[in-house]
C-alpha cells in the first residue's frame, strides 16, 4: 500500500520509511511562525519552561510576523508588538517583520509565501489556524497552540498524530469566467460540513487543479480548517516550483501521493458545473448559491484577508467595480504591503486598480488582517453595530468581524464586488456576462 503526500512528508521528517494514519511520531520542524496575538503567550511559556536565558532551537527557522491588531490605538495590542520586538532583539532573530519599518509585511499567511518560507516537502507550524494555507505549496502546514509553539522554540520538534486523508478531485480543463477558488471551497465545506474533515488532510487534486494559480490554491487550502481539517495540501507541480524558486534559492524536495495510496474518502467536482456560492450567517457551511440569495439587503462589503486579499482577488473585484459608483460602504484591505504596491502598479484597461477602487468610492486600508478577526473598536472596517456585511474573508461566526449583532455572508471577490455595486447580494454572472474584460 502506497502513501499519501502528507504521509510521505511526515515519514520523511520523522526519520521513518513509512507512517500510517492514527500513529504519532516526532516530527522535525522546518519553519515555525507566530504573530502578535499568539506570539507573546508562546514566548512566555518558552521562557517559563526552558529558562530566562534560553535560546530558540534555530533562529533562522523562526518567523515572526505581526499582522492582526496593528493599526490601532489599543494599548494592549501595541504592547503585544513590543513583546515581539523585545524577544526578536534578545534572540537576534533575522526574520522579524516589524510594524512601522520597511520590513513590515502584513498578513502572515500571504507574507510567508512572498518571503520564500513555503517550500514543497517541508513542515511548517504556526500559531494560527489558517497556517494550513501553506499546504498549497505541497508542504505539511497546520496551526498549533501556544504551548506547542513554545516547545518547538526550544526543541525544533513536535509530537504529531498522522491524519487520514480525504481527496477532492477537480475535473474540467478551465474555470468558468465567473468562478473563483472561494466558490469551490465554499461548495465543498457546504457539502461536508464544518466538522466533515475533522483532524484529516484535505488533499486537492485532479486535472482541474492544474488550471488554478498559486493564489487560487492558497484560497482552497486556507479554508481547510473551516471544514475541521488538520491541513490542506496540493501536490507541487511546475506552477509551484516556478513560484517558490522565484522567491528563495533554498533547496527543497517534492513529494506526490502514490497511485495506490489509501484515502479515507474521495469526492469529485466538475469545475465547469460549479456556480458562485455564498455562506450565510453564522457558519461557513451554511451554503447557498449567490443566485438563491439575490436581493438580500446589505450595509457593507469587505474585500481582504488571507483568503480574499491577494492581488488576483482585487483584479477580480476591479473587473466588476470599474465604472460604477457603489451603493454601500466597501472596504479594500490588501493582505500585504507587496499587494498594496500591486494595487498601484497593476492596471485594468490602462487604469491602476487603486484608482478604480477610489473612483468607485471604496475605502482603502493598510495591509493587515484588519476587520477579519474583529479586533479593537478602532480597527479599520470593523463591524461595530447591527450590520449586514458580505465579505471575502473566511469565517462568519457571531462576533468574528466585530459586533455579535452583525451578520456576515462569505463570498468570492466577484460576488462581493457585484453586491457592492447593487447594494444587495448579487450573482456576479449578471455583470460578467455583460462585460468581457
Amino acid at each position: 500500500m502506497g502513501m499519501t503526500l502528507t504521509e510521505k512528508i511526515l515519514a520523511n521528517h520523522s526519520g521513518r520509511d513509512r507512517v500510517v494514519p492514527g500513529e504519532s511520531v516526532w516530527v522535525d520542524v522546518d519553519v515555525l511562525m507566530t504573530h502578535d496575538v499568539c506570539g507573546p503567550p508562546a514566548i512566555s511559556i518558552f521562557h517559563r519552561e526552558f529558562g530566562d536565558d534560553a535560546k530558540v532551537w534555530d533562529k533562522d527557522k523562526l518567523v515572526i510576523i505581526p499582522d492582526h491588531y496593528i493599526f490601532t490605538n489599543d494599548k494592549y495590542a501595541n504592547r503585544n508588538v513590543d513583546v515581539l520586538r523585545a524577544f526578536s532583539a534578545e534572540q537576534d532573530l533575522p526574520h522579524f517583520y516589524d510594524v512601522g519599518t520597511d520590513r513590515y509585511k502584513g498578513v502572515c499567511h500571504v507574507a510567508l509565501p512572498e518571503e520564500g518560507f513555503t517550500r514543497p516537502g517541508e513542515v511548517l507550524f504556526g500559531t494560527d489556524s489558517h497556517t494550513c494555507t501553506a499546504g498549497a505549496f505541497g508542504q505539511f502546514a497546520t496551526g498549533i497552540g501556544n504551548t506547542d509553539a513554545a516547545f518547538i522554540m526550544g526543541t525544533g520538534k513536535l509530537w504529531v498524530k498522522v491524519p487520514e486523508t480525504m481527496r477532492f478531485v477537480f475535473e474540467g480543463t478551465s474555470l468558468p469566467p465567473y468562478l473563483m477558488a472561494k466558490d469551490i471551497i465554499l461548495k465543498i465545506i457546504g457539502d461536508i460540513g464544518v466538522d466533515g474533515a475533522t483532524y484529516r488532510t484535505m488533499e486537492f487534486a485532479g486535472q482541474g487543479i492544474e488550471v488554478l494559480t498559486m493564489e487560487d490554491r492558497m484560497t482552497l487550502t486556507n479554508m481547510a480548517i473551516e471544514a475541521g481539517g488538520k491541513n490542506g495540501v496540493v501536490e507541487p507541480d511546475a506552477v509551484t516550483e516556478e513560484y517558490v524558486k522565484a522567491r528563495t534559492d533554498k533547496p527543497f524536495e517534492t513529494f506526490r501521493s502514490d497511485p495506490d495510496a489509501n484515502y479515507f474518502s474521495e469526492h469529485f467536482y466538475n469545475l465547469e458545473e460549479l456556480v458562485p456560492m455564498v455562506a450565510k450567517p453564522h457558519s461557513p457551511d451554511n451554503k447557498a448559491t449567490a443566485e438563491e440569495l439575490e436581493g438580500v439587503k446589505l450595509d457593507r462589503a469587505y474585500i481582504g484577508s488571507c483568503t480574499g486579499g491577494k492581488l488576483s482577488d482585487f483584479v477580480a473585484a476591479a473587473e466588476i467595480i470599474r465604472g460604477h459608483q457603489l451603493k454601500i460602504d466597501t472596504y479594500i484591505v490588501p493582505a500585504t504591503t507587496e499587494i498594496a504596491r500591486g494595487l498601484e502598479t497593476e492596471t485594468l484597461l490602462g487604469t491602476p486598480l487603486i484608482e478604480i477602487f477610489k473612483e468607485a468610492g471604496c475605502k482603502i486600508g493598510n495591509a493587515s488582517c484588519a476587520a477579519c478577526l474583529g479586533g479593537p473598536s478602532d480597527t479599520f472596517g470593523r463591524l461595530n453595530k447591527e450590520e449586514v456585511c458580505i465579505s471575502s474573508t473566511n469565517r462568519n461566526y457571531p462576533g468574528r468581524m466585530g459586533s455579535k449583532a452583525a451578520q456576515v455572508y462569505l463570498a468570492s471577490p466577484y460576488t462581493v464586488a457585484a453586491s457592492a455595486v447593487t447594494g444587495v447580494i448579487t450573482d456576479p454572472r449578471v455583470f460578467i456576462q455583460e462585460t468581457v474584460i
